[in-house]
């Protein structure tokens, strides 16, 4: 097998002279079988990519090794992303450094062999991954036939590894979506993966334990440091259990993403230190949509959006555990010096729960400061304390809207004047009681929730009023997941009649889309989803399911490809 090489034209400028260089950028190899794939990933080198054909790629084990470079990594990628399909017991392994696989697709099949994950980032215990990524892919419903028995769908290891832009949707058995494994050591050892503007969609209730949408490390490794970033990930409706997301390791970083109605939490369940600020958790009424569950030591929450969650209990907006004394790896450890700061909690039923009790937990949270946070609820009380915690500071507090539960001068009870903005956000107005309030200068919180800037003087919640631009918003399903499903070509012609705007688009038969609409490119509103029977599709917008009719010369419209 030949491979091809793309020459790549790149203009260097001189005084005198504009000369065109022609650079190798690395060689192709196009393969239809594993033996073939096989043989091309014997000859790669730096810089080379394996193509993998459009087709279904039935029991596939393919196992992905080899070591690239920083500049020139091995790539797997497929012919045309989203067409490359891997069905029955395929899985993908990864393991090497700075290896690439971009734009692949599994459903119509599970794996379980062995323990391995669909998508693995080790060939084994001894061999795996460092400086990795798993691009632009998807796995949809890949499942065994009994949900008791436990898959996983990615399994990171290694160091420095990213899942960037890929959809989960589906899973309906034993096992979490994604798990970060940890070593039993070295203990220290950070290893700094990424998990960032991926889609996870449905995941039905399981019925028991055992069934987040991510899991940072286990029980065993929960003191080890892990540092991994979560960051501007959409989780709708992933209701497995109660831990959406499941920390169970020390220093990671959850920030900027949402929680569309979600039956659960994210859990900081295991391990200490760690930060979780800028995202959003919209219950939209879902049954036991939940926020924040605070378990462990030196945790920091702050500039987070709480948004008509329905949980009580452990699925509070903000839940505060009880300890286990002298708890095992796998029980519960007290809660010590938790700040939760610089909150905004809008209609929730239970926007915070202090010393919930769970068994065996009799040590209630202790030295820790709730401080700067806006709540604004009509069910009483605002505040549940089940157990009274020690030395607990309340500062700088706004409450408003039902019996707060808690007297302390750290709580002022006020109307906060906020209003339902254009963009679907209670946001405060210019003259609320929140302006320039909070206690206390912070100056390492530099900006609110939404990107815009904090001075000196901070406002209480997690959003600044402010003029500056809005640089942060909650996601929709058109800014993550692979491009393949965001970016499915021009919208090929836009006619109007009567009001009536008609849009048409080549489509693959058989294919959803959505179509997401807008009056300013900044904030896009999710619309219908479109079946196309033939190759080219067509909408018409005469505003039933647009919220009225279109304003002509001022609505935007984008499609992306949805499961």
């Amino acid at each position: 097998m030949k491979p091809t090489t793309r020459p790549n034209p790149i203009l260097a400028s001189g005084a005198l002279s504009l000369l065109a260089v022609a650079v190798s950028v690395g060689a192709e190899y196009l393969v239809s079988t594993v033996a073939q794939f096989n043989s091309a990933l014997a000859a790669a080198q730096p810089g080379d990519t394996i193509l993998l054909a459009n087709q279904v790629w039935t029991n596939a084990d393919l196992l992905f090794k080899k070591n690239g470079t920083p500049t020139q990594p091995v790539t797997l990628r497929a012919q045309t992303p989203g067409h490359v399909i891997f069905s029955g017991q395929s899985r993908l392994r990864v393991a090497g450094s700075w290896l690439v696989v971009d734009g692949l697709r599994f459903e119509n099949g599970y794996y379980t062999n062995g323990g391995s994950a669909v998508i693995s980032f080790r060939e084994s215990s001894s061999v795996l991954a460092t400086n990795c990524a798993v691009l632009n892919c998807a796995i949809v419903n890949y499942n065994p036939p009994l949900a008791s028995v436990d898959s996983k769908w990615v399994s990171i290891y290694g160091l420095s590894n990213r899942v960037e832009n890929c959809f989960f949707q589906g899973k309906s058995n034993l096992g979490a979506t994604l798990v970060v494994w940890l070593p039993s050591s070295p203990t220290n050892l950070a290893n700094h993966h990424i998990i960032r503007r991926n889609h996870f969609g449905f995941r039905p209730p399981l019925g028991e334990n055992g069934a987040e949408t991510i899991r940072i490390g286990d029980s065993a490794t929960s003191f080890n440091l892990s540092r991994t970033l979560v960051e501007e990930n959409l989780f709708r409706a992933c209701n497995g259990e109660i831990e959406t997301v499941s920390n169970k390791s020390c220093e990671n970083v959850y920030r900027y993403n949402t929680f569309e109605r979600c039956e659960g939490t994210l859990t900081l369940r295991h391990g200490n230190r760690c930060e979780v600020y800028g995202n959003w958790f919209l219950g939209r009424g879902a049954p036991q949509s939940g926020g924040v569950r605070i378990i462990g030591e030196d945790h920091l929450v702050f500039n987070n959006y709480f948004d008509g969650l329905t949980g009580t209990g452990l699925r509070s907006a903000i839940c505060f555990v009880n300890g286990v004394p002298n708890s095992a790896l796998n029980e519960y450890f007290q809660v010590q010096r938790a700040r939760v700061l610089f909150n905004t909690i809008v209609n929730c039923v239970r926007p915070i729960t202090i010393g919930q009790t769970v068994t065996g937990g009799t040590l209630p949270p202790a030295d820790c400061i709730v401080a700067n946070n806006l709540v604004l609820g009509s069910n009483s009380p605002l505040v549940s304390v089940v157990t009274a915690p020690t030395n607990l500071l309340w500062s700088g507090n706004l409450f408003f809207g039902a019996t707060v539960g808690v007297s302390d001068p750290g709580i002022l009870v006020t109307n906060p004047l906020l209003s339902l903005a254009a963009d679907g956000l209670w946001r405060p107005a210019s003259n609320s009681p929140a302006r320039d309030a909070a206690v206390g200068d912070a100056p390492w919180l530099t900006e609110d929730f939404d990107g815009q800037i904090r001075g000196n003087l901070k406002d209480v919640g997690c959003d600044e009023i402010s003029d500056g631009p809005v640089l942060r918003r909650p996601l929709t399903v058109a800014d993550v997941g692979p491009m393949w499903m965001r970016s499915v070509g021009p919208i090929r012609s836009v006619t109007v009649a009567s009001n009536t705007v008609w849009l048409a688009w080549e489509a693959l038969p058989g294919f959803r889309y959505r179509v997401f609409y807008s009056t300013n490119l900044n904030h896009w509103l999710a619309g219908p989803t479109v079946l196309a029977e033939s190759a080219t599709a067509t909408w018409a917008d005469d505003g039933s399911q647009t919220g009225g009719r279109p304003p002509i010369g001022t609505r935007f419209y984008r499609l992306a490809l949805e499961f």
